[in-house]
């Protein structure tokens, strides 16, 4: 059986790209802001690794990952935060806060292939 993700991004290309490179080996989940997937995990769905970006109207990646990290039903749900900001003190503190991992756009597709398998331990 394939594993599981969920990608939250507002932008619908980063989900669609990265869907081609992920979609043979995984099933993908697709919403354009966190408070759909919430909607979603709470009818019991439960994801094997959900990527999220940062910046999104709505709610931003940072809220996504503080309130995932506080829920005991889905604290252990690995989360990679994706964005275009490259800051170092913003990657330790969301790595601190409970994020598995940090990719910046724009992204090298393998490389996120390599390091999701690398969290799910495949």
């Amino acid at each position: 059986m394939k594993k599981k993700i969920v990608l939250i991004d507002d932008k619908e290309t980063i989900a669609k790209v990265i869907a081609i490179y992920l979609s043979k080996e995984y099933d993908f989940i697709y919403f354009e802001n966190p408070i759909k997937a919430i909607d979603w995990l709470q009818n019991g769905d439960f994801p094997d690794l959900i990527i999220t970006d940062i910046r999104m109207p709505v709610m931003t990646g940072d809220e996504f990952l503080r309130y995932m990290k506080k829920n005991e039903l889905f604290q252990s749900i690995p989360i990679i935060m994706l964005t275009s900001e490259e800051s170092t003190t913003e990657r330790i503190r969301l790595l601190e806060e409970g994020a598995a991992d940090y990719i910046l756009k724009p992204f090298n597709p393998l490389e996120i292939k390599t390091r999701i398998r690398k969290i799910l331990n495949q």
